[in-house]
């Protein structure tokens, strides 16, 4: 038995102590063609008794969590995060395409107790409070990615389409949108917003990212796209 296994798309891949395992549209595993994706995007090597996940493409970023969504990092380029608990999601978005993986490790450093009301991982975590338009927002964006069953990839609905989803102007989803991203910037998510230079042009799919990976929405929050959005501001 691999001391570290990935799980994606239903196939398991060991990782062989010795040699990095490398993740991108090549290498051990091959996600696909995506020509957004980079050729070589992830690795996972171990150094010092530890086992890393290091980013070694120049442009795409990783968010990391615990399966309670209480754990979580971005893992910009030329980073690299140790492996401590028994399973991490991997998520990132290359294009219009997310994708999402497991790393399960047999041994690791950290022992994780789970509460039991949170078994199956629907408890919100974290300080950020949503009205209810904003959690309609992110749902509508998230929805590919919430009703997808295990690990692979999803398409991030635009802005069009969203908008649309909810029956809102353009115009008034940007706005919300501005609103949502403000707020979870001020509670320390990294990547909504852009700096001197840098656009956030990517700030939809990282908007998802955060919220599934840190279960800011849920499953069962796809209820609220059956119902009337409340005309909030």
């Amino acid at each position: 038995m691999s001391e570290v296994t990935i799980e994606y798309c239903g196939q398991y891949y060991p990782v062989q102590d010795g040699k990095p395992f490398t993740i991108g549209r090549e290498g051990d595993l091959a996600i696909n063609d995506n020509p957004y994706l980079h050729r070589h995007f992830l690795t996972i090597s171990k150094h010092s008794g530890l086992w890393w996940l290091n980013n070694v493409g120049s442009r795409l970023t990783a968010t990391i969590a615990d399966r309670t969504g209480g754990l979580q990092a971005w893992l910009s380029p030329e980073s690299s995060l140790p492996l401590v608990l028994n399973r991490v999601g991997v998520v990132f978005t290359a294009g219009p395409t997310t994708y999402e993986l497991s790393i399960h490790v047999a041994q690791p450093a950290f022992r994780q107790d789970y509460l039991e009301y949170d078994a199956c991982g629907e408890t919100t975590i974290g300080p950020v409070l949503l009205t209810s338009a904003q959690r309609a927002l992110v749902v509508v964006l998230a929805e590919p990615m919430l009703r997808r069953e295990g690990t692979g990839l999803s398409s991030i609905p635009t802005s069009a389409a969203a908008a649309a989803r909810l029956g809102w102007g353009i115009t008034k989803f940007n706005r919300k949108l501005d609103n949502v991203c403000d707020k979870l910037d001020k509670a320390g998510v990294a990547g909504l917003r852009g700096g001197p230079g840098k656009l956030a042009t990517n700030r939809r799919a990282r908007l998802v990212e955060h919220a599934v990976s840190s279960h800011l929405v849920t499953r069962a929050d796809l209820a609220i796209l059956d119902s009337e959005v409340p005309d909030e501001d």
